[in-house]
């Protein structure tokens, strides 16, 4: 366990305070009947705490991997830290209030909060670029997993920036801004108004379009890609073919593509106005096109060279490895 003394340990103590508030926001679901925007009232802390968890953890791993600007990748961590927190405090502070947090322009309060939450967000955003800019110059041996971690970071980057599509006024809060009378500036839905029918758990609608999908299967690229290949390093003893490291790479980069359709796919989605439930046939056709892309290049990423057998990999290089339980 000697590995974890090495992780950033501001998002370690971030994300072990997520843990405790994941614990509280669940009591509260429980005990707090109370609605906001359609959805129990302790829903978001709920959801932005679990989130916070894997986010900071997540970081704090991949910082161990930086070899050159340590001290700028513990600095980065550490604003991201802060803006986490600062985002996390608003949020439960307005739902101990029973007051929205996002979009909420109702007071003069509240509308300062927003855009405090609005500039938390933007340096956690800057934070977690800076981190990306070393994990994109760290020398990390195994090119599969350098892959699976830069596609992540890079992914979960722009996941997090499709999150400002949020923040933008509909024609109605327009109008209503107009006349002095704007309550919301902002939604998560499109084409309906936030607060209508949802999916249970995510709270994603399901009779609109919902701009939490792609932000949220974007950001967490940054745990997907990284898992995706510690699955096949750990299915390697078992399947030959994955022995070999340049099939491991392969597979990745198609994993790679495939995630980034995805998000395509559902941003797309969303901005039509299509609950994620109902697709048309214009999605689904764009579906199977993804599934189809994949399949046939993982085909050929598995598929043996016609020169020379595989070549036995080395596996993750050895700081990753460590981070990554053995069992025994």
């Amino acid at each position: 366990m000697s590995q974890w003394r090495t992780w950033h340990r501001p998002l370690v103590l971030f994300a072990a305070a997520m843990a405790v508030m994941t614990v509280v926001s669940g009591v509260g679901l429980l005990a707090d009947d109370r609605l906001l925007a359609g959805a129990a009232i302790w829903a978001k802390p709920f959801k932005f705490a679990v989130s916070f968890v894997v986010y900071a953890l997540s970081l704090a791993w991949m910082l161990t991997l930086v070899t050159r600007g340590r001290r700028t990748g513990w600095w980065a961590g550490t604003v991201v830290t802060l803006a986490s927190l600062g985002e996390m405090v608003i949020i439960t502070g307005q739902v101990i209030r029973g007051k929205r947090s996002h979009f909420n322009v109702a007071t003069p309060f509240d509308a300062m909060l927003f855009q405090v939450m609005a500039v938390t967000v933007v340096v956690l955003w800057a934070g977690t670029l800076v981190v990306a800019v070393l994990l994109l110059r760290a020398r990390i041996a195994d090119r599969a997993a350098a892959l699976a971690i830069r596609a992540g970071v890079l992914m979960a980057l722009a996941g997090a920036g499709l999150g400002f599509l949020m923040t933008q006024p509909t024609p109605e809060q327009r109008a209503a801004n107009r006349r002095g009378t704007a309550d919301v500036i902002g939604a998560h839905a499109v084409g309906v108004p936030d607060g209508g029918p949802s999916m249970p758990l995510t709270g994603w609608s399901t009779t609109g379009g919902d701009l939490r999908i792609p932000h949220f299967v974007g950001m967490h690229a940054l745990q997907i890609l990284p898992l995706f290949l510690l699955v096949l390093v750990a299915l390697a003893p078992r399947v030959p073919r994955l022995r070999d490291a340049r099939v491991r790479l392969r597979l990745v980069r198609v994993a790679s593509g495939a995630y980034a359709g995805l998000v395509a796919l559902v941003l797309w989605q969303a901005l039509r106005g299509q609950p994620l439930v109902h697709p048309d046939g214009a999605t689904l056709a764009a579906a199977a096109l993804v599934v189809a892309a994949t399949a046939a290049g993982a085909y050929a990423a598995l598929r043996p060279a016609r020169t020379s057998g595989p070549r036995p990999g080395s596996g993750l290089p050895d700081r990753v490895a460590e981070a990554v339980p053995s069992g025994r």
